[in-house]
Protein backbone atom coordinates (compact mmCIF):
# COMPACT_ATOMS: atom_id res chain seq x y z
CA UNK A 1 0.00 0.00 0.00
CA UNK A 2 2.63 2.58 0.59
CA UNK A 3 4.57 1.42 -2.42
CA UNK A 4 1.17 2.33 -4.63
CA UNK A 5 0.89 5.55 -2.79
CA UNK A 6 4.54 6.45 -3.33
CA UNK A 7 4.24 5.49 -7.06
CA UNK A 8 1.35 7.64 -7.19
CA UNK A 9 2.56 10.52 -5.34
CA UNK A 10 5.34 10.44 -8.01
CA UNK A 11 2.68 9.94 -11.00
CA UNK A 12 1.21 13.03 -10.03
CA UNK A 13 4.39 14.94 -9.32
CA UNK A 14 5.52 14.32 -12.84
CA UNK A 15 1.87 15.29 -14.67
CA UNK A 16 1.73 17.99 -12.62
CA UNK A 17 5.90 19.18 -14.01
CA UNK A 18 4.39 18.43 -17.64
CA UNK A 19 1.35 20.24 -17.52
CA UNK A 20 3.36 23.10 -15.45
CA UNK A 21 6.02 23.28 -18.62
CA UNK A 22 3.37 23.35 -21.91
CA UNK A 23 1.55 26.26 -19.78
CA UNK A 24 4.91 28.44 -19.75
CA UNK A 25 6.23 27.22 -22.77
CA UNK A 26 3.02 26.68 -25.07
CA UNK A 27 3.71 29.76 -26.84
CA UNK A 28 6.72 28.20 -28.30
CA UNK A 29 4.39 25.76 -29.63
CA UNK A 30 1.67 28.02 -30.73
CA UNK A 31 4.21 30.59 -32.66
CA UNK A 32 7.10 28.43 -33.56
CA UNK A 33 8.48 31.06 -36.25
CA UNK A 34 8.95 33.57 -33.27
CA UNK A 35 11.45 31.31 -32.19
CA UNK A 36 13.35 29.65 -34.92
CA UNK A 37 11.43 26.90 -35.80
CA UNK A 38 8.56 26.14 -38.45
CA UNK A 39 10.14 28.50 -40.89
CA UNK A 40 11.91 26.82 -44.39
CA UNK A 41 14.94 28.11 -45.82
CA UNK A 42 15.80 30.08 -48.59
CA UNK A 43 12.42 32.70 -47.70
CA UNK A 44 13.93 35.93 -46.67
CA UNK A 45 14.22 38.55 -49.37
CA UNK A 46 12.28 41.50 -50.81
CA UNK A 47 9.94 39.91 -53.67
CA UNK A 48 10.27 41.73 -56.61
CA UNK A 49 7.65 44.70 -57.09
CA UNK A 50 7.12 45.05 -52.69
CA UNK A 51 9.37 47.12 -50.55
CA UNK A 52 10.56 46.65 -46.97
CA UNK A 53 8.87 48.93 -44.40
CA UNK A 54 8.48 49.09 -40.63
CA UNK A 55 5.52 49.18 -39.23
CA UNK A 56 4.88 50.51 -35.58
CA UNK A 57 2.68 49.05 -33.27
CA UNK A 58 0.82 51.43 -30.72
CA UNK A 59 3.16 49.77 -27.72
CA UNK A 60 6.07 50.94 -30.33
CA UNK A 61 7.38 47.62 -30.99
CA UNK A 62 9.07 47.76 -34.70
CA UNK A 63 7.58 45.04 -37.57
CA UNK A 64 9.32 44.35 -40.16
CA UNK A 65 7.27 44.49 -43.53
CA UNK A 66 6.50 43.83 -47.17
CA UNK A 67 4.90 46.86 -49.47
CA UNK A 68 3.27 47.23 -52.67
CA UNK A 69 0.96 50.50 -53.36
CA UNK A 70 -2.20 50.29 -55.39
CA UNK A 71 -2.75 51.61 -58.57
CA UNK A 72 -5.61 54.37 -58.30
CA UNK A 73 -8.66 53.54 -57.29
CA UNK A 74 -7.46 49.94 -56.73
CA UNK A 75 -7.51 47.90 -53.18
CA UNK A 76 -4.82 46.64 -51.15
CA UNK A 77 -4.76 43.36 -49.60
CA UNK A 78 -3.61 43.01 -46.23
CA UNK A 79 -2.19 39.72 -45.77
CA UNK A 80 -1.16 37.83 -42.57
CA UNK A 81 1.04 34.59 -42.57
CA UNK A 82 0.67 31.07 -40.71
CA UNK A 83 2.35 30.76 -37.11
CA UNK A 84 5.64 29.03 -39.03
CA UNK A 85 5.90 31.04 -42.14
CA UNK A 86 7.38 34.36 -43.12
CA UNK A 87 5.85 37.61 -45.03
CA UNK A 88 7.38 36.80 -48.11
CA UNK A 89 6.02 34.12 -49.77
CA UNK A 90 2.60 35.90 -49.21
CA UNK A 91 4.02 38.90 -50.31
CA UNK A 92 5.35 37.62 -53.52
CA UNK A 93 2.14 36.04 -54.30
CA UNK A 94 -0.39 39.21 -53.53
CA UNK A 95 2.38 40.98 -56.00
CA UNK A 96 1.98 38.98 -59.23
CA UNK A 97 -0.64 37.44 -61.27
CA UNK A 98 -3.54 37.95 -61.27
CA UNK A 99 -2.81 40.97 -58.34
CA UNK A 100 -0.60 42.53 -59.68
CA UNK A 101 -2.11 42.55 -63.49
CA UNK A 102 -5.66 44.52 -62.04
CA UNK A 103 -3.91 46.91 -59.84
CA UNK A 104 -3.71 45.75 -56.00
CA UNK A 105 -1.52 46.83 -53.62
CA UNK A 106 -0.16 44.65 -50.64
CA UNK A 107 1.29 44.80 -47.34
CA UNK A 108 2.13 41.55 -45.38
CA UNK A 109 4.14 41.62 -42.04
CA UNK A 110 6.18 39.28 -39.57
CA UNK A 111 4.63 39.29 -36.26
CA UNK A 112 5.85 40.13 -33.39
CA UNK A 113 8.92 38.29 -32.03
CA UNK A 114 9.51 36.56 -35.70
CA UNK A 115 12.50 37.70 -37.73
CA UNK A 116 12.93 41.27 -38.41
CA UNK A 117 10.10 42.46 -35.85
CA UNK A 118 10.96 43.33 -32.03
CA UNK A 119 8.33 41.63 -29.20
CA UNK A 120 7.33 38.47 -27.99
CA UNK A 121 3.84 36.65 -29.41
CA UNK A 122 0.52 35.92 -28.33
CA UNK A 123 -3.01 36.21 -29.14
CA UNK A 124 -3.43 39.88 -27.69
CA UNK A 125 0.09 40.82 -29.67
CA UNK A 126 -0.52 39.75 -33.08
CA UNK A 127 -4.04 41.41 -33.19
CA UNK A 128 -2.26 44.50 -32.15
CA UNK A 129 -0.01 44.17 -34.93
CA UNK A 130 -2.54 43.48 -37.52
CA UNK A 131 -4.28 46.71 -36.24
CA UNK A 132 -0.61 48.35 -36.74
CA UNK A 133 -0.45 46.84 -40.27
CA UNK A 134 -4.44 48.34 -41.03
CA UNK A 135 -3.84 51.49 -39.84
CA UNK A 136 -0.33 51.50 -41.94
CA UNK A 137 -2.47 50.67 -45.54
CA UNK A 138 -4.66 53.20 -44.45
CA UNK A 139 -1.92 55.58 -44.12
CA UNK A 140 0.06 54.41 -47.46
CA UNK A 141 -2.87 54.58 -49.39
CA UNK A 142 -5.70 56.88 -47.89
CA UNK A 143 -9.37 55.51 -48.79
CA UNK A 144 -8.38 52.35 -50.68
CA UNK A 145 -10.57 49.62 -49.89
CA UNK A 146 -8.60 46.88 -47.60
CA UNK A 147 -9.14 43.17 -48.70
CA UNK A 148 -8.06 40.56 -45.34
CA UNK A 149 -6.45 37.91 -46.04
CA UNK A 150 -4.86 35.15 -43.81
CA UNK A 151 -4.01 31.39 -44.15
CA UNK A 152 -4.17 28.90 -40.65
CA UNK A 153 -3.50 31.38 -37.62
CA UNK A 154 -3.16 34.38 -40.45
CA UNK A 155 -7.20 33.76 -40.97
CA UNK A 156 -7.43 34.01 -37.07
CA UNK A 157 -5.72 37.41 -36.86
CA UNK A 158 -7.83 38.51 -40.06
CA UNK A 159 -11.29 37.96 -38.42
CA UNK A 160 -10.14 39.40 -35.37
CA UNK A 161 -9.26 43.06 -37.29
CA UNK A 162 -12.38 42.38 -39.53
CA UNK A 163 -14.30 42.55 -36.44
CA UNK A 164 -12.90 45.70 -35.40
CA UNK A 165 -12.21 47.97 -38.88
CA UNK A 166 -13.90 48.46 -41.94
CA UNK A 167 -12.55 46.31 -45.02
CA UNK A 168 -13.58 44.95 -48.47
CA UNK A 169 -13.92 41.19 -47.50
CA UNK A 170 -12.55 38.26 -45.60
CA UNK A 171 -10.67 36.13 -47.67
CA UNK A 172 -9.58 32.94 -45.82
CA UNK A 173 -7.17 30.07 -46.27
CA UNK A 174 -7.19 27.24 -44.30
CA UNK A 175 -8.68 28.77 -41.16
CA UNK A 176 -9.89 27.37 -37.77
CA UNK A 177 -12.76 27.54 -36.00
CA UNK A 178 -10.87 28.38 -32.72
CA UNK A 179 -7.66 27.20 -31.28
CA UNK A 180 -8.94 26.02 -28.34
CA UNK A 181 -11.58 23.27 -30.63
CA UNK A 182 -8.06 22.56 -32.62
CA UNK A 183 -5.79 21.82 -29.43
CA UNK A 184 -8.60 19.97 -27.98
CA UNK A 185 -8.99 17.49 -30.93
CA UNK A 186 -5.35 17.01 -31.53
CA UNK A 187 -4.87 16.88 -27.55
CA UNK A 188 -8.04 15.51 -25.93
CA UNK A 189 -6.31 14.82 -22.81
CA UNK A 190 -4.99 18.32 -21.92
CA UNK A 191 -6.85 20.83 -19.94
CA UNK A 192 -8.13 23.32 -21.93
CA UNK A 193 -7.97 25.62 -18.92
CA UNK A 194 -4.16 25.68 -19.41
CA UNK A 195 -4.27 28.14 -23.08
CA UNK A 196 -3.51 31.13 -22.87
CA UNK A 197 -4.40 32.29 -26.33
CA UNK A 198 -8.10 30.86 -27.44
CA UNK A 199 -8.27 32.18 -30.63
CA UNK A 200 -12.17 32.52 -30.76
CA UNK A 201 -12.52 33.38 -34.21
CA UNK A 202 -15.87 31.61 -34.18
CA UNK A 203 -17.04 34.46 -31.76
CA UNK A 204 -15.79 37.28 -33.85
CA UNK A 205 -16.89 36.20 -37.51
CA UNK A 206 -20.14 37.85 -36.91
CA UNK A 207 -18.54 41.34 -36.55
CA UNK A 208 -16.89 40.99 -39.88
CA UNK A 209 -18.84 43.08 -42.56
CA UNK A 210 -18.73 41.95 -46.12
CA UNK A 211 -18.14 38.79 -48.54
CA UNK A 212 -16.25 36.34 -46.97
CA UNK A 213 -14.37 33.54 -48.80
CA UNK A 214 -12.72 30.45 -47.18
CA UNK A 215 -10.76 28.06 -49.01
CA UNK A 216 -9.68 24.42 -47.32
CA UNK A 217 -7.53 21.56 -48.44
CA UNK A 218 -9.62 18.43 -48.13
CA UNK A 219 -6.39 16.57 -47.12
CA UNK A 220 -5.58 19.11 -44.83
CA UNK A 221 -3.54 17.11 -41.47
CA UNK A 222 -3.25 20.45 -38.95
CA UNK A 223 -6.37 21.70 -39.47
CA UNK A 224 -9.05 19.62 -40.66
CA UNK A 225 -11.43 20.61 -43.65
CA UNK A 226 -14.32 20.71 -41.11
CA UNK A 227 -13.44 23.85 -39.56
CA UNK A 228 -13.31 25.54 -42.45
CA UNK A 229 -16.90 24.81 -43.06
CA UNK A 230 -18.05 25.21 -40.35
CA UNK A 231 -16.72 29.16 -39.99
CA UNK A 232 -18.44 29.83 -42.97
CA UNK A 233 -21.63 28.36 -41.62
CA UNK A 234 -21.13 30.49 -38.85
CA UNK A 235 -20.34 33.63 -40.75
CA UNK A 236 -23.76 32.95 -42.75
CA UNK A 237 -24.89 33.43 -46.44
CA UNK A 238 -22.59 36.22 -47.19
CA UNK A 239 -19.68 33.53 -46.89
CA UNK A 240 -18.68 31.13 -49.32
CA UNK A 241 -16.77 27.91 -48.37
CA UNK A 242 -14.63 25.69 -51.07
CA UNK A 243 -12.47 22.99 -50.47
CA UNK A 244 -10.09 22.40 -52.97
CA UNK A 245 -7.89 19.30 -53.35
CA UNK A 246 -5.17 19.89 -51.53
CA UNK A 247 -3.00 19.84 -47.76
CA UNK A 248 -2.52 22.48 -45.25
CA UNK A 249 0.32 24.12 -48.14
CA UNK A 250 -0.62 23.17 -51.37
CA UNK A 251 -4.07 24.29 -51.40
CA UNK A 252 -2.28 28.08 -51.13
CA UNK A 253 -3.54 30.31 -54.24
CA UNK A 254 -5.49 28.15 -56.17
CA UNK A 255 -8.70 30.06 -55.71
CA UNK A 256 -7.06 33.76 -56.63
CA UNK A 257 -8.36 34.12 -59.81
CA UNK A 258 -11.91 33.84 -58.39
CA UNK A 259 -11.23 35.40 -55.02
CA UNK A 260 -9.63 38.89 -57.04
CA UNK A 261 -12.92 38.95 -59.07
CA UNK A 262 -15.03 38.53 -56.57
CA UNK A 263 -13.24 41.72 -54.19
CA UNK A 264 -12.14 43.50 -56.93
CA UNK A 265 -12.96 47.28 -56.69
CA UNK A 266 -14.91 48.97 -59.45
CA UNK A 267 -13.59 51.77 -60.94
CA UNK A 268 -15.88 54.39 -63.10
CA UNK A 269 -15.81 52.93 -66.37
CA UNK A 270 -15.21 49.00 -65.11
CA UNK A 271 -16.53 46.60 -66.08
CA UNK A 272 -18.37 45.03 -63.59
CA UNK A 273 -16.59 41.01 -62.60
CA UNK A 274 -19.27 38.69 -63.62
CA UNK A 275 -21.05 41.17 -66.51
CA UNK A 276 -20.87 41.32 -69.85
CA UNK A 277 -18.78 44.59 -71.77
Amino acid sequence: MILLRVILLVALGLSASVLGALYLFQRHLIYPGAFGAGLGEGERGVPAGTEAVTVTTADGRRLYGLWRAPEPGRGVVLTFHGNGSLPEPHAARFSSGVWRDAGWGTLAIAYGGYPGSTGSPSEAGLIEDGMAAYRFVSSRAPGAPILLHGHSMGAAVAVAVAAREPHLGLYLEAPFVSLARLVGEHFPLLPGLLLRDTWRSDRRIGGAAGRILIVHGTDDPVIPVAHGRDLAAMAGPRARFVAVPGDHVSLLGQRDAEAEATFRPVRSGDPIPGMPR
